[in-house]
């Protein structure tokens, strides 16, 4: 009887610690979330690096400043091209990407130029005032990608 309440208490102690651990995660994730929103909005942004499955691929975007609306909506131009889209920052729901953030960086153009390239839901490397780092590891034909946004 004294090896089952002793089994019992550590396993009921292993539970409060797990959801202890998960809440703190989800405030951070919380807190992470919104810091990036508010430094993606603040400013305009060019892109500094586009690895697409090991082929660099920046200077597609060369010239081009990117602006993140509060809306969602996301804006880009060169002064003579000028493209919209979307953008969002989401919590991931799966475990895929346990070796980078819980948070996912997404972008879509409905476009079918170099822009379309950029459509994905990217997972978080780093983030700071001035610069996200992105990567996207391709379920289909296994090539990671990398974006990297700097602010102007």
């Amino acid at each position: 009887m004294k090896t089952f309440k002793l089994q019992l208490s550590i396993l009921i102690g292993l539970l409060g610690l797990l959801i202890i651990v998960s809440c703190k995660k989800d405030k951070k994730s919380d807190k992470d979330q919104k810091q990036i929103e508010t430094n993606v909005q603040s400013g305009t942004w060019r892109i500094t690096k586009f690895i697409d499955s090991g082929t660099d691929e920046a200077y597609h975007f060369t010239g081009y400043n990117f602006t993140f609306n509060s809306s969602g909506t996301l804006n880009t131009t060169n002064g003579t091209n000028n493209y919209n889209g979307t953008w969002s920052v989401t919590k991931s729901s799966s475990n895929d990407d346990s070796n980078h953030s819980d948070l996912h960086f997404n972008i879509y153009f409905n476009l079918t130029n170099h822009f379309e390239e950029l459509n994905d839901d990217w997972d978080i490397i780093s983030h700071s005032a001035t610069k996200i780092e992105l990567i996207d590891v391709s379920g289909g034909n296994g090539g990671t990608d990398y974006l990297t946004f700097e602010k102007n």
